[in-house]
């Protein structure tokens, strides 16, 4: 069944051929794992994503959590699912052996989750925010944060959310009005509302970490004034031993169109005026703090995205070889048998657009995975700062780019199931539904547009583009010994140099007129990332290229690496262009919608 969840060999791809995970076991850190232990943990992700995740996956879509007497009941199987992640070790996998984790990489360790989002991206939302908030307590927690709460939430016994948005305050994070005012003993009283919180309620563990952002009483105006706070839904003491329930109430449910297995919560701090809380690192620099546990979930998100494109793509292909449909256009005889969908060269059209869309990003995703496990190991201090540019540079990328491909994947396949796409007696539909929220989960694209271009490209005099530079001219060089890639090459080569000429002919004009180039940004980011997965095709294209030379590669094998050079050949031949048009557009400073008022609309 594992081509139900995905296709297993492109993990395997991923990890060995195109990453070289291996090189990874020479670093102090992972030198106790072997490819035999990275291939254990990978399958018994697989084996419990099948038992317990995506067997309620329809079901937690049908019967969305509910409030029952003030406690929030959940469907079946989500306890049984998140125990069973929990028990095998995958919420703290990448963890420090010191904190109770196994130190797998990172790379493996989103690996194995990339299985459990294809299986059921609601239910595992839940330990997926856990883990990244117990990540800014370990960073950033005082000892005594620590020892309440880390251990707790390593092994599942507390889960974790961030609570960040407010009613009037969404994106706009400067205009949080939630107050945080000391006690006198190093604890403080937290007052104020926050909406859309995942996994805000539930009986799923012992006690709910919330992270919340909030302003104390001398706090300066804006996002500067901003601190970050542990309140927890039960007390908690030193030891991590749970008692009376804090001042934490849950004001209602969100209901939205898809991650309906996801609680969604409206939560009120301070109803009573005796919701306690803690500081998390130092006054008014809570969103730096907090931003440690949203790049993470950012990079989160654009793998959740991926992964329901990855599904939709699988379920498309499974209906279009076994659903029977039309003749080819030449055959004119209606006694003769007819075709399965997957022999239309429309059809064919829309699966190989939703492969390159999925495997691209996948590779993507991974690769910024890598990059963590550098930053965690590398020993090269001129290294280690390059690592860091280039993670920067690439989360809004990973974010919004899967989060808007990866959709439309998901609405080609609906298309290839015609008007069974759109029931819910197939599972296309719901796929699209779920994806749908990625594009504003973790900030939308235009914030993430106005990270990247007005921050990422021009930081430390455009450092991080020189660090991506060097990465991309390091692939050109190495597909180059390939001459069936010589097309590829030469394009992204053009490509890349466009994305490089605009920014210089653009990054003035940031200084004198950030308004009027801004207000395109969102052009930009959909050209840099489609460059970005043309240099993630390209890396692929390079193995699988360099395996069917080698002459060893047969069957099934020569298929994978077949499909894989003609995905990457579509990308570029029908995807790429698009990017010479937007850069000139760009380049032309268009004010149309910046220009239009509101009274002609």
């Amino acid at each position: 069944m594992h081509h139900n969840l995905m296709n297993r060999r492109d993990i395997d791809f991923q990890l060995h051929e195109v990453l070289v995970v291996d090189e990874l076991l020479q670093r102090p850190r992972y030198r106790e794992h072997s490819r035999e232990t990275f291939d254990a943990m990978l399958d018994t992700a697989w084996r419990i994503a099948e038992e317990r995740f995506a067997s309620h996956a329809r079901l937690g879509d049908e019967q969305e959590p509910r409030v029952v007497n003030g406690r929030v009941e959940l469907p079946g199987g989500v306890q049984a699912a998140v125990q069973a992640y929990c028990e095998a070790g995958f919420l703290s996998a990448s963890a420090d052996e010191a904190v109770g984790g196994t130190q797998l990489p990172v790379l493996v360790a989103q690996a194995c989750l990339s299985v459990f989002r294809s299986a059921n991206v609601a239910t595992t939302s839940y330990v997926g925010l856990t883990a990244s908030n117990a990540n800014v307590i370990e960073k950033f927690g005082s000892p005594l944060q620590q020892s309440r709460y880390l251990q707790a939430l390593r092994t599942g016994r507390f889960f974790g959310t961030m609570a960040l948005t407010e009613p009037q305050a969404g994106s706009g994070l400067g205009d949080l009005r939630t107050q945080a005012t000391p006690c006198g003993d190093g604890s403080y009283l937290i007052k104020g509302q926050k909406i859309f919180i995942s996994g805000g309620d539930h009986e799923l563990s012992e006690n709910i970490v919330h992270l919340v952002l909030a302003r104390l009483p001398d706090a300066p105006p804006g996002v500067k004034g901003i601190s970050l706070f542990t309140v927890p839904k039960f007390h908690t003491d030193e030891q991590g031993r749970v008692g009376e329930r804090n001042d934490v109430a849950l004001a209602g449910l969100i209901h939205k169109c898809g991650w309906r297995g996801t609680t969604s919560t409206m939560l009120s701090f301070g109803e009573q005026n005796a919701c306690v809380g803690e500081l998390v690192g130092r006054p008014h620099e809570g969103l730096a703090c907090m931003f440690h546990m949203m790049n993470e979930a950012r990079i989160g998100v654009g793998m959740g995205a991926t992964m329901l494109g990855y599904r939709g793509y699988l379920a498309s292909l499974r209906y279009a070889r076994e659903r029977l449909q039309g003749r080819a256009p030449g055959n004119k005889d209606p006694l003769s048998p007819p075709l399965s969908l997957v022999a239309h060269a429309d059809v064919r059209r829309m699966l190989l657009a939703q492969k390159a869309y999925v495997e691209g990003a996948y590779g993507l995703a991974l690769y910024a995975a890598r990059l963590v496990d550098e930053l965690r190991t590398e020993a090269n201090p001129q290294r280690l700062h390059e690592v860091t540019l280039l993670l920067e540079l690439l989360t809004p990328v990973v974010k919004s780019w899967p989060s808007q491909w990866c959709l439309e994947a998901n609405s080609l396949a609906i298309q290839i199931l015609g008007g069974y796409g759109y029931t819910r007696e197939f599972p296309v539909e719901q796929y699209w539904r779920d994806n749908r929220l990625n594009m504003i989960h973790e900030g939308t694209h235009g914030i993430q547009a106005l990270d990247l271009l007005g921050r990422k490209v021009v930081m430390q005099d455009s450092a991080a583009l020189s660090a991506m530079d060097r990465v991309v001219h390091a692939t050109l060089a190495d597909a180059r010994e390939l001459p069936g890639l010589s097309l590829q090459v030469s394009a992204l080569q053009t490509a890349w140099q466009d994305v490089t000429d605009t920014v210089a002919t653009i990054r003035p004009l940031l200084h004198q007129n950030a308004d009027s180039v801004l207000a395109n940004a969102n052009l930009f980011l959909e050209a840099f990332g489609h460059v970005t997965l043309a240099w993630s095709w390209l890396r692929q294209s390079t193995v699988a290229q360099r395996a069917l030379e080698s002459g060893a590669c047969t069957g099934t094998d020569e298929a994978f690496y077949r499909g894989k050079l003609q995905a990457g050949q579509w990308f570029f031949r029908w995807e790429l262009p698009k990017v010479a048009q937007q850069l000139a557009l760009l380049r032309t400073h268009d004010d149309s919608h910046r220009a239009m008022r509101d009274e002609w609309f």
